[in-house]
């Protein structure tokens, strides 16, 4: 476990699956924890009550809303993003809307929500991003959007920690691969397809996300920057 007592942490996107494990691990690490969640009311607060944090409601794919409640933290000591939308399916026929609306939650609200929290993040903070493998590899046919989100991420990362190295904050991506979470569950109906890409044919725990999470978010990781660190099972190897 990782001492992370007193240390003010804001995840986006932490009422369900990946991102409910990081505010448990947090939380159990000793962490001040508050966290955003957008149309799962009754899952947020009942993981707030478990674990003594605070739960907001606030919209990712709202710009201002994101930067709003980034500043209404004030200074923080951890940003984990990992609030994300995933459409797939053929190019010609999705909505655009739709697309877009993705865009603003898995490319935009992470890059506003890093720039403001550097505005007053203390020396040595943690900014955190939830990518996915598909950044790096995009094996079947329905997730050119997706994907674009995602090594879009890549860039934002390099470039901040550039930007924010000299105070000595960190910038990183964690990239999973298959994750057993409600959006896609280990015996759902993907699940052969993406155990066949696997060296290790299981999913991964939400939990295994949130300690690879809490590990970049340590003094041990101080050197890490600007890197993606991919999760998988070996699905991109």
């Amino acid at each position: 476990m990782t001492d992370f007592t007193a240390r003010k942490t804001l995840v986006i996107g932490g009422s369900r699956g990946i991102g409910a494990a990081i505010v448990r691990r947090f939380a159990k690490d000793g962490a001040d924890v508050r966290f955003t969640y957008a149309g799962s009311h009754d899952a947020a607060q009942a993981l707030a009550a478990e674990t003594g944090t605070t739960a907001i409601k606030s919209d990712a794919a709202d710009r201002q809303a994101v930067t709003d409640v980034v500043a209404a933290q004030g200074p923080l000591d951890i940003l984990v993003v990992n609030a994300g939308a995933c459409i797939l399916g053929d190019a010609l026929t999705l909505d655009p809307d739709a697309i877009d609306r993705m865009f603003d939650i898995n490319i935009r609200a992470p890059y506003h929500a890093a720039v403001e929290a550097a505005r007053h993040m203390p020396e040595g903070g943690r900014i955190i991003v939830i990518g996915s493998v598909n950044g790096d590899r995009m094996p079947f046919a329905g997730g050119a959007a997706y994907a674009a989100t995602k090594s879009a991420l890549q860039g934002m990362a390099r470039g901040l920690a550039r930007d924010f190295g000299a105070r000595g904050i960190t910038v990183n991506i964690v990239q999973p691969g298959p994750t057993d979470t409600d959006m896609n569950p280990a015996d759902g109906p993907m699940a052969g397809a993406m155990k066949d890409f696997m060296a290790i044919k299981r999913y991964a725990t939400s939990e295994e996300i949130a300690g690879l999470t809490a590990y970049l978010a340590g003094p041990e990781a101080s050197i890490i920057t600007g890197a993606m660190h991919t999760i998988d099972g070996g699905f991109g190897a």
